[in-house]
């Protein structure tokens, strides 16, 4: 069966290995995922992670999740845009996620960014996630 948010479905997964205690999660990759991905390391959230081909053309990503002194860096991850109901905002609109503690993810026109590097860029767009 078709998956209808590959998005949701890897935030899941993350919020799940999370709360599991696991070093790599496994998705199958795709580009939005690896934008997501992207960002989620540019701003410290994991320590990296890898796509690697499998059999028939298709591909994983293995994702690091990244712990600070035994504690998750990841405390809460969250769909903000779902395909019953997309969510955009301009940058003066962009939201703050727990005072500036936390990264809103954002789709723009000028790719994937972190709230922070799209007010910087003065662009607004999707909103895709929250991250604390």
């Amino acid at each position: 069966m078709a998956m209808t948010d590959p998005l949701g479905d890897m935030l899941t997964r993350i919020r799940n290995g999370v709360r599991a205690r696991k070093d790599t999660i496994v998705s199958p990759a795709s580009r939005n995922r690896e934008r997501l991905l992207t960002v989620l390391e540019r701003e410290g959230y994991i320590r990296g992670f890898e796509i690697v081909d499998l059999s028939g053309g298709k591909a994983e990503i293995q994702i690091m999740l990244k712990y600070h002194d035994g504690d998750p860096v990841i405390t809460s991850i969250a769909r903000v845009s779902k395909p019953g109901r997309r969510v955009y905002s301009s940058v003066h609109d962009l939201p703050r996620v727990h005072n500036g503690l936390g990264i809103s993810v954002i789709s723009t026109p000028r790719g994937v960014l972190s709230d922070a590097e799209a007010r910087e860029a003065n662009v607004g767009g999707e909103v895709l996630c929250t991250v604390f």
